[in-house]
């Protein structure tokens, strides 16, 4: 078993579901049960995975729970950028979180890597 909060990669996924709810604040209220609670979702999964991942008893189970956090970051990934394109948020706020989707895929990969 791995302690999940010395993880970066679980603080990192962490760090984004917190970015996600205050992106998702500004979304239009006909959102709240469509795009918005989806990327909530998908952001959550992110930590969710790793933490599952981290109490289970083997590194083969460990690795798979953290591929379906990457999946995961995928999701968030995809539903950011029609977000932007839809007009719910701006280029500024867009850039800055995919860029820690980007770095949490490459975490996500080191890991993966490591855990092989």
């Amino acid at each position: 078993m791995h302690k999940v909060k010395e993880l970066k990669v679980w603080q990192k996924g962490m760090e984004i579901v917190t970015d996600v709810y205050a992106l998702v604040k500004s979304f239009p209220d006909d959102e709240r049960y469509g795009l918005s609670s989806q990327l909530k979702r998908a952001a959550i999964s992110i930590p969710s995975n790793v933490a599952e991942g981290a109490g289970r008893r083997s590194e083969a189970e460990f690795r798979q729970f953290i591929n379906i956090s990457n999946g995961s970051s995928y999701e968030v990934e995809t539903q950011l950028i029609l977000a932007n394109q839809l007009g719910f948020t701006n280029e500024a706020d867009t850039e800055q979180l995919l860029k820690k989707i980007e770095e949490i895929q490459k975490m996500n990969y080191a890991l993966i890597n490591k855990l092989k």
